[in-house]
């Protein structure tokens, strides 16, 4: 049987979304497959995002294959999470099976880029617990 294939989505795709794929792939891909991807896409994944996950988890996002992608980039997933519609949710051909309400932190200073780098850890762990007991 084939692992559940979970996948973040916020509208760009260069931060909060990249993050959630990161940590997933690094702490839970033996439960799930991750994916991120967004309804608009940038030129990079968010350099703050980028050096940060790197100086405090030693994941280098961008030298592991990450970008920024659009939802038909990625394969159907079994589960969708939103990672937060401040301004507007995207629109990705199903509902979204949860919303974690994150505050984008880009542009903001490194410590807000801290506590939602250390939220989406904690909600991948949490994830990942619920997925292996069959709560979901």
């Amino acid at each position: 049987m084939s692992k559940i294939k979970v996948a973040f989505i916020c509208v760009h795709n260069s931060c909060r979304s990249q993050i959630a794929e990161a940590f997933g792939r690094h702490l839970a891909s033996d439960v799930f497959q991750s994916y991120s991807a967004g309804t608009e896409t940038k030129p990079q994944i968010n350099q703050d995002a980028v050096r940060i996950m790197k100086e405090l988890y030693n994941i280098d996002m961008e030298a592991e294959g990450q970008f920024s992608k659009l939802v038909s980039d990625i394969p159907d997933p079994d589960i969708a999470i939103s990672m937060g519609c401040n301004v507007g949710c995207p629109f990705i051909g199903r509902p979204f099976d949860d919303n974690w309400g994150l505050e984008d932190p880009t542009g903001k200073s490194d410590e807000e880029f801290n506590i939602v780098i250390e939220q989406i850890k904690h909600d991948i762990l949490k994830l990942k617990s619920r997925l292996n007991h069959n709560e979901i």
